[in-house]
């Protein structure tokens, strides 16, 4: 029998089988496109978009090209496959910052995947004068560090043990920019619950149904990254999700546990 999951493990395996559905929400992305086309649309800032662990900028591909789509200088990092912070990988991420803000003139709002949105936190964290927002799309900050399917994968690939990560702790504060997190209580990779930002005035958590390989391209995350970006800066407001038709789509992130999810 499969062990009950919680914050401190690994997904079920019920829901790891349930990754499939990523193949789906792919296809439900270009069935959406016409929908799509009524997201909110962008100022044409730059935004900087980090792929997860194992993956590279084509698999950010869906997601940048909806941001141009939406006005958006979309950009993906241009380091290859994410094998986490393996020695020069978080150098030259802020070197690829700082060029992007230099070119445009103007802060760069950054979207992780995963351990991409672990990266993107920190990049705010160092850079805050860069970084006019942050979005992470499931990522584990605040978790155990193997609350996952895939710690020891990285452990392999990075060559780094999955808790050696300096100053744990701070990683679970806000970035000081306005931050995002995206998550789905269905991620059959990593534990949801290390993927919450604690609140602030300029922090919050939206809830969407997705598998965690899907958050890329899942309509609701992308139509919920396209308000959070479109947001002129210096005036952030927290995600309103009881207005209209988003009340049936992003559920409450505070409700109680113990919902079992439905077969895609």
């Amino acid at each position: 029998m499969d062990s009950p999951s919680g914050p401190s493990s690994p997904p079920s395996r019920y829901l790891l089988m349930l990754e499939s559905r990523a193949i789906c929400e792919l296809g439900a992305f270009y069935a959406a496109g016409p929908f799509l086309q009524f997201a909110p649309a962008g100022d044409g800032h730059p935004v900087l978009v980090l792929p997860g662990f194992g993956a590279s900028d084509f698999s950010t591909r869906p997601l940048r090209m909806f941001l141009r789509n939406r006005g958006y200088r979309a950009h993906g990092w241009k380091l290859g496959s994410n094998l986490g912070p393996r020695e020069g990988v978080e150098e030259n991420m802020r070197e690829r910052l700082e060029w992007i803000a230099g070119h445009y003139e103007r802060k760069v709002s950054v979207i992780g995947w995963s351990l991409g949105g672990v990266f993107a936190r920190e990049l705010a964290r160092h850079s805050p004068d860069l970084v006019r927002s942050v979005i992470t799309l499931g990522s584990p900050f605040a978790g155990e560090p193997r609350a996952n399917h895939g710690w020891r994968c990285y452990e392999q690939l990075s060559g780094r043990k999955a808790d050696d990560w300096p100053e744990r702790e701070r990683m679970k504060q806000p970035p000081p920019v306005p931050s995002t997190a995206i998550f789905s209580r269905t991620d059959g990779v990593v534990a949801w619950q290390g993927c919450l930002e604690q609140l602030s005035a300029t922090s919050e958590n939206i809830e969407v149904e997705s598998s965690h390989c899907g958050l890329g391209h899942h309509p609701a995350v992308l139509y919920a990254i396209a308000d959070r970006l479109a947001q002129p800066e210096g005036q952030w407001r927290p995600f309103d999700r009881e207005t209209g038709w988003r009340r049936f789509i992003y559920r409450d992130p505070t409700r109680a546990e113990g919902r079992r999810p439905a077969a895609a």
